[in-house]
């Protein structure tokens, strides 16, 4: 069975959508996150660019191997918000991305139907605004050797063709040579076989870097 070790994110925030139905205006934005820590101050952004919005919908979803997400109606009917724009990320197979909706009222209310095919068509329009890119799912490994055995591992680093994050050298207090660290990644589908590689080589230590 082969490692699916791709996923798919949108590469940067997208340009404001505005969809508007009775009166009301949504405003639908996209950025790309890591973390639901982002979440807060993207949102806090908006309140301060849309001071008349009565909600800020949104929905996101985080990681590669294990998915997380949330969807917020933010004082609209439940689920009449948050899921419909949480079904466009889906539907679109993004992760690490949120989808935000500012909605202003307009005086006519639209009722729960209304409301979720305003918000999904929001979410629609903004990610088809959006540059969609396909990304790997990267292992790191950190390598650790004595001086003498660095022609060993960049020679693997090369053919291998692994891209090196960081380099450094330091001293052994034990016996006062220099010791090698570098941090490699690697695609998730050609992890185990380039750990295999490392640990097979006589004096050389490999680790996950987490």
């Amino acid at each position: 069975m082969e490692i699916k070790d791709t996923y798919n994110t949108i590469e940067f925030e997208s340009e404001e959508i505005l969809h508007k139905e009775k009166n009301s205006k949504f405003f639908g934005s996209a950025f790309p996150i890591q973390s639901e820590d982002e979440v807060k101050t993207i949102i806090d952004g908006l309140r301060k660019k849309h001071p008349n919005a009565g909600h800020f919908c949104y929905a996101y979803q985080i990681g590669t191997d294990t998915l997380s997400y949330r969807a917020n109606d933010d004082g609209e009917p439940s689920n009449s918000a948050g899921m419909p724009i949480y079904g466009q990320i889906q539907s679109f197979s993004l992760t690490n991305t949120l989808v935000v909706v500012a909605r202003i009222f307009g005086g006519v209310k639209l009722g729960v139907g209304g409301l979720i095919s305003a918000y999904k068509a929001t979410a629609q329009l903004t990610l088809e605004s959006c540059e969609i890119i396909e990304k790997t799912i990267d292992i790191h490994y950190q390598v650790s050797f004595d001086y003498k055995n660095m022609n060993k591992v960049m020679r693997v680093i090369k053919e291998k063709k692994l891209e090196i994050v960081t380099q450094e050298m330091e001293i052994n207090e034990e016996t006062g040579l220099p010791i090698g660290k570098i941090e490699v990644k690697t695609r998730k589908k050609n992890a185990e076989m380039i750990f295999d590689i490392f640990n097979s080589l006589f004096e050389i230590d490999i680790k996950i870097k987490e």
